[in-house]
């Protein structure tokens, strides 16, 4: 088979990138391992940055999620007994954050790409990249190959992409966080409009939502807790808890569908590409999700992959490929920055003394009273400019 771009994971990244570049009359094969159920099921992000929302619309993808979308104008920190909401319409006026999950956004791309005669192959084994120097091909299931003039490797951190980079090419950096979060999905209505970040001296709460009847919430737990040891009761013990610490506030609780484990961590590799394979998303980078980074990094990446490509394919120059990397790994930086930020202002760290709580304590007391720091993290938080 041959097709100009092959894209490995069909991920947000990766069906993104297909459907812009059909939009540009570019085309390309998606291969992923997972079948369509898992991964049109497998939740992960909920928060998308204005941009997102603009380059879904804009890509004519976004129909369902402008119908079924919840935009939001400001979250809350919630800490030492007060909630605090830093508003979004003041502070940047005319931007905004969606909450919709990223199964959604992966359920509206599939249908766009099937319906516009996309090839996106699901279950796919044993995929291999060759020669990505100057005539990239890839193998997969049982001897079948695809030539390409590009490969994308879309396909997350664990998948085949960046480890296909020959060894030394690629530096690394990376934190691991003393602690990881405990995410679950629950049928119940949200206790609140607004996401609430609540630190506490029991550890960390976020309470979100993924539409009017769906809530989802996250507890810091310790980074070797197990499902086993945390029963719904203890769930929503632990969330009441931490959540309930304002006057007034009382949580909806009920019927638990789904919890997971996440490590909490950082991770970049430069740079983020080699010959003539790119890597987009999680393959290159890693953000804690308490910036809600991680999706809206990956859209990112295919708004300056897509551009690059076009223009090798329309006009034959490579110029923009060659500055792929530069051009993501300055967004990168900055959200990683803001994402490590927003951990170890709302965690609880076991190495800190008395001094160390102060000094959050009082970092959070200057976010929530000073407008331009509140700005900061605003704009930050619903993401800049493209």
């Amino acid at each position: 088979m041959r097709t100009q771009v092959g894209i490995i994971g069909a991920g947000p990244a990766g069906l993104l990138l297909s459907h812009l570049l059909h939009l540009r009359g570019i085309s390309s094969v998606v291969l992923e391992r997972r079948s369509r159920d898992y991964v049109e099921r497998r939740v992960r992000a909920g928060v998308l940055e204005q941009g997102t929302v603009d380059t879904l619309v804009e890509a004519g993808v976004g129909e369902r999620l402008r119908r079924e979308g919840l935009p939001h104008h400001g979250i809350e920190l919630r800490y030492e007994g007060a909630g605090h909401r830093i508003p979004f319409e003041k502070l940047v006026p005319g931007r905004a954050i969606t909450v919709y999950g990223q199964q959604e956004v992966v359920k509206d791309l599939i249908a766009a790409r099937l319906a516009a005669g996309g090839d996106v192959r699901f279950e796919v084994e044993d995929v291999a990249l060759h020669s990505l120097e100057s005539r990239p091909y890839v193998t997969f299931g049982g001897g079948q190959r695809l030539d390409c003039d590009v490969i994308a490797g879309c396909d997350g951190f664990h998948g085949v992409s960046r480890p296909s980079i020959p060894e030394g090419v690629l530096t690394v950096f990376e934190r691991d966080y003393p602690f990881a979060w405990l995410g679950v999905l629950a049928a119940v209505p949200p206790s609140s409009e607004e996401l609430i970040y609540c630190r506490t001296e029991r550890g960390f709460a976020l309470h979100s939502m993924r539409s009017p009847t769906v809530s989802r919430f996250y507890l810091q737990v310790p980074p070797d807790a197990t499902i086993e040891e945390w029963p719904d009761e203890r769930i929503w013990a632990e969330l009441k808890a931490r959540l309930e610490s304002v006057p007034g506030f009382a949580l909806t609780t009920g019927v638990i569908v789904e919890k997971s484990v996440t490590p909490m961590r950082s991770f970049v590799a430069e740079p983020m590409q080699y010959g003539r394979l790119y890597l987009a998303g999680d393959a290159a980078h890693i953000v804690p999700p308490t910036g809600a980074k991680g999706l809206n990094l990956a859209v990112a990446d295919v708004r300056v992959l897509t551009e690059a490509l076009a223009r090798f394919f329309e006009h034959g120059s490579s110029d923009l490929l060659d500055g792929y990397s530069a051009a993501c790994l300055k967004r990168v930086w900055r959200a990683q920055h803001f994402s490590w930020w927003m951990t170890t202002l709302l965690h609880t760290f076991e190495e800190d003394d008395a001094y160390g709580r102060r000094l959050q304590l009082s970092y959070l007391d200057y976010v929530t009273s000073s407008e331009p720091a509140a700005t900061t993290l605003a704009e930050n938080y619903v993401g800049l400019p493209w």
